[in-house]
């Protein structure tokens, strides 16, 4: 247990200071408003689409497909769309609703939960981990685009313009972009994936820092119950039900860990920038992304502590 405390912790203790140092150079005013609103665009539109398309492009898909898996993922991924969304109706105001949503069924898999699962269960959790998140981002950006169109006050809500807004979305395009090119192994000149490669990496520090300077003792105070709803569901809420009916299902091993993995993330970094990017209340997005961080420890351990002492993973 020890051991796999310090692995979560050694996962998510730079998220924080990532997160921190965003909050000491707002203090500091070495960066400001502007620089939050261009480095978030920057991250929504270029870094971070690239960094899926590389993900993807990297996956071994013949190792990774498993059928059953993504299924069962994509099914729990729209169950926990709606749970959250039904719960928002009753627990959060109107206008912040669509970050509430994105925030209670988002996780970061793509950092914290393939860190995690490639830790646990070596390449395969890695090939395996790889594919599900491609998967999950692809599922996770169609709802938020839906749900963000829905209650953000500078996005319209006919269907239409919600399907423009998930047909433009850049971590879509990134992620759909790179399917054949992973499927059919289509080779790619070294120097453009090595160039790739140092674009993407700006994604995370990028993000972490807008995220902690966009943090505040007021943003924290004004929206600290919602914030605190918002992350019992995605941690504690949510996690629990969907990993029970996997293993009812008969998911056990690294399929079962991994999955309870994914649905114990944090919310991603992504929320806040695309809440930022539609006009919503970012600061509750960033709000809810440090507190499930925090709580990532606790729940993460907790849970895998569990399905080992069952014999279940």
């Amino acid at each position: 247990m020890f051991d796999l405390f310090i692995q979560t912790l050694g996962v998510t203790a730079p998220v924080f200071a990532m997160m921190f140092l965003g909050l000491l150079l707002r203090r500091l005013e070495w960066i400001d408003t502007a620089f939050v609103s261009t480095a978030s665009s920057l991250v929504f539109r270029g870094t971070m689409p690239t960094l899926l398309f590389l993900s993807i492009l990297r996956a071994d898909l013949s190792m990774a497909l498993a059928p059953a898996l993504l299924g069962y993922f994509c099914l729990a991924s729209v169950a926990s769309f709606l749970l959250a969304w039904g719960w928002a109706l009753w627990r959060c105001p109107r206008a912040d609703r669509g970050v509430y949503v994105q925030g209670a069924f988002r996780g970061n898999n793509g950092i914290i939960g393939l860190a995690l699962a490639a830790s646990l269960y070596g390449e395969i959790g890695l090939s395996l981990g790889s594919v599900l998140a491609g998967v999950a981002i692809l599922c996770y950006n169609v709802l938020a685009s839906v749900i963000l169109a829905l209650y953000s006050p500078a996005a319209s809500s006919d269907v239409r313009s919600i399907l423009r807004s998930i047909v433009r979305n850049p971590l879509i395009i990134g992620i759909v972009l790179a399917i054949p090119f992973a499927y059919w192994r289509i080779p790619l000149p070294e120097w453009l994936l090595e160039s790739g490669d140092y674009f993407a990496q700006m994604t995370l520090p990028l993000a972490l820092i807008c995220i902690g300077a966009t943090l505040s003792l007021r943003g924290l105070r004004d929206s600290g119950r919602v914030a605190l709803s918002c992350s019992l569901l995605k941690m504690f809420g949510l996690p629990l039900p969907l990993t029970l009916v996997a293993w009812w299902l008969g998911f056990r091993g690294a399929e079962l860990g991994i999955l309870f993995l994914y649905f114990a993330c944090p919310t991603a970094a992504a929320s806040f920038v695309m809440a930022k990017a539609v006009g919503s209340n970012h600061q509750l997005a960033a709000a809810v992304i440090a507190i499930t961080t925090l709580m990532a420890v606790v729940n993460t351990n907790l849970g895998l502590f569990i399905l080992q002492w069952g014999g279940w993973i």
